[in-house]
């Protein structure tokens, strides 16, 4: 899921201690270079920081829990109820975006360059899926029994087209175009205000950075007890700006690595605590009446999932820095983790294309594994065609000149 390999063959000679102008993918798109080899100080290789790798495989991992939740519209599994956590991935994403961004800024990269190399990394994917979803998700007539299928709107298909329907509310223009393409429209906000929020933080060290996490969770949470408490008084927020508490919290978690913090979490520990977080989120969820806490933690539960991520993701980031040895970081998990972005795109689209022709796979039962294992393996194929013909020398034509 890096392009490592690719950037490091050119490295700029100008560059900035710790610093290479890469930006933070969309959900789904693969982690872009990092400099250096995995495992080096930060002083070594030019002062450049080393790369952290292992989120590559980590970002295919959480396309895959998204995939599972889609999954269960089509072929259910008895904890179809625990897999509605998928859409948590999102939110790993935006952290995960947040964190990227920050760690691999550059100082005096222009801002339209920043800019110009967003566009480039996930608009023509997105565009040419945005195309095929037209065809599963649209119809001028559309059938009777099959909800996912709407009329179709020129207005919400412009707004998908220049991702700003994700400053709806409104579930219709929310997920329209490509059902996934909201997440992207959050994206292209925080590409939006980034540079400023870099410039602004450039001088905070590991306090600094951690006091920002702490102040964004705090925020966060205290705004959705208000607007629980509060509704009539206060506004429903669009979700671009909800969502900026996980970018943030991603920004604060790499301001304090860069800054040299190195906490010797152990990764299984991370995903002992992440894993077991979301059980209790999903248990106190079933039981809200006799779980202690659960109406807080269900409110604020955007807030907790954030701080889970995070907390994996800086386990998961501080090995690599340390040179720690990571199965994440395997040939398999990388080219993975590059597909992952047209996979988190495309996914969707095959699944509900074969809902349309042959329904729903059956009543729930372990047995619809094997849907699972084949539009899986369906998805995996056509993403990586896409990678390769399509994702890849697109975004190295339009980046133009490091």
């Amino acid at each position: 899921m890096t392009k490592a390999a690719e950037e490091n063959q050119t490295p700029s000679t100008q560059e900035l201690p710790g610093s290479t102008d890469v930006g933070t993918p969309p959900p789904g798109a693969p982690v872009s270079a990092f400099p250096g080899e995995s495992g080096t100080p930060p002083a070594s290789r030019a002062g450049r920081l080393p790369r952290v790798e292992s989120l590559t495989g980590l970002r295919w991992w959480a396309a895959f829990f998204v995939f599972c939740h889609h999954m269960t519209n089509l072929a259910p599994l008895p904890i179809f109820d625990f897999l509605k956590f998928g859409t948590s991935g999102v939110t790993f994403f935006f952290v995960l975006s947040g964190f990227v961004l920050t760690w691999s800024a550059q100082k005096g990269t222009k801002i339209r360059t920043f800019y110009r190399r967003r566009f480039a990394r996930i608009f023509p994917l997105y565009f040419l899926t945005l195309v095929a979803a037209f065809f599963v998700f649209y119809r001028a007539d559309p059938p009777a029994g099959m909800s996912w299928i709407k009329p179709i709107s020129v207005g919400v298909l412009v707004l998908s087209l220049f991702l700003l329907h994700g400053w709806s509310n409104n579930p219709t223009i929310l997920y329209g175009g490509n059902p996934a393409g909201w997440t992207l429209s959050v994206e292209a906000f925080f590409y939006a205000y980034f540079p400023f929020v870099w410039r602004a933080t450039q001088r905070l060290k590991t306090a600094g950075g951690l006091i920002l996490c702490v102040t964004v969770i705090v925020a966060g949470g205290a705004y959705r007890l208000a607007l629980f408490h509060y509704k009539d008084v206060v506004p429903i927020l669009p979700q671009p700006i909800l969502h900026s508490v996980a970018f943030l919290f991603g920004i604060g978690l790499a301001i304090s690595l860069r800054s040299g913090w190195k906490p010797r979490i152990p990764v299984w520990f991370a995903f002992l605590v992440t894993g077991g977080g979301l059980y209790i989120l999903w248990y106190s969820g079933k039981h809200a009446a006799t779980f202690p806490g659960a109406i807080t933690m269900g409110l604020c539960q955007k807030e907790v999932l954030t701080f889970l991520y995070g907390f994996l993701i800086l386990a998961v980031a501080s090995r690599d820095t340390r040179g720690g040895r990571s199965l994440l970081r395997s040939k398999p998990m990388v080219a993975l983790g590059q597909w992952s972005y047209a996979f988190y795109l495309v996914h969707a689209t095959i699944l509900y294309a074969i809902k349309e022709h042959h329904g729903v796979a059956g009543p729930i039962g372990w047995s619809n594994l094997t849907w699972y294992a084949g539009v899986l393996v369906l998805s995996i194929i056509a993403s990586w065609l896409l990678y390769k013909f399509v994702e890849h020398p697109l975004e190295r034509k339009l980046r133009g000149p490091r």
